[in-house]
């Protein structure tokens, strides 16, 4: 009896599939009916491009993502301003990209870099703009909508035909409501929602869902209270806060994304 056995893993490539001799496909990746896949594209192990995708320019799609029909990912952006420099598209693992989402590439004033960590969730008719940076466990709703150089931090929640405007950054676990118009950056942790976004405090749903312990929840709560609903300008919630609220790594981080802001928080 052998030791070890051989197993073989086939890359799956429809016929009507347009796919370049130049493009790296890993093992066990399914390329569908009608998808086209250019000279520049690396697809990961296990990749599944359902039928009608396109993927293009100096792309690479993580193992394990799957992409859903008439996605569009790695094509020139819908900037002006870009004359076809040799800019990246970088998704990650175990992504799940619905139908008719678009991922432009991005280019020379953004970083040339538009990328989407791993475990996300895009679903349908979502657009991810070009030099945009999304994290890992992202959720995109139906439609939502980045702009260029928009940041979504990891965890965030952007529901459903929302839009987020250039330069804007959405805070780590972040939750906004559908329909939203987000024209500052949505801290971390917080409710944001409506059209122009207010901020309406901690997410206490996200935060039970994900297991946050009690006296992280109620450090963020007071946090939150400080800054939202006590008289104090900025500057003075941020003392405060760094007075009252000592040892919580998440209040940390809602003031390091508070003090970096370029554009300021909504509020």
């Amino acid at each position: 009896m052998p030791s070890a056995f051989l197993v073989v893993v086939s890359v799956f490539i429809h016929p009507s599939a347009v796919v370049s001799p130049r493009a790296e496909v890993g093992e066990g990746a399914h390329v569908g009916p009608f998808c086209t896949v250019g000279e520049e594209v690396r697809l990961g192990a296990r990749v599944r491009l359902e039928s009608h995708v396109v993927v293009d320019g100096r792309t690479e799609v993580g193992d394990e993502t799957h992409v859903f029909p008439f996605a569009s990912i790695g094509l020139e952006p819908q900037d002006l301003k870009y004359r076809g420099e040799p800019a990246e598209t970088r998704i990650g693992k175990r992504n799940r990209i619905r139908e008719f989402v678009t991922v432009h590439r991005g280019t020379e004033g953004g970083g040339m870099l538009t990328s989407i960590g791993d475990d996300c969730l895009i679903m349908a008719q979502a657009h991810v703009a070009h030099d945009s940076r999304v994290g890992d466990r992202v959720i995109m709703a139906n439609a939502a909508t980045l702009a260029g150089h928009v940041t979504v931090e990891d965890g965030a929640n952007v529901g459903a035909y929302s839009g987020v405007h250039q330069f804007c950054r959405v805070g780590r676990e972040a939750y906004v409501g559908g329909y939203s118009v987000v024209v500052k950056d949505a801290l971390p942790y917080a409710l944001t929602v409506g059209n122009h976004a207010r901020c309406y405090g901690l997410n206490t749903v996200g935060m039970k869902r994900r297991g946050y312990p009690q006296e992280t929840t109620e450090a963020l709560h007071h946090a939150f209270r400080l800054l939202l609903s006590s008289r104090l300008n900025t500057t003075q919630a941020l003392a405060r806060i760094r007075e009252e609220i000592q040892g919580s790594p998440e209040v940390e981080e809602l003031l390091r994304f508070i003090e970096t802001s370029r554009r300021g928080v909504v509020k």
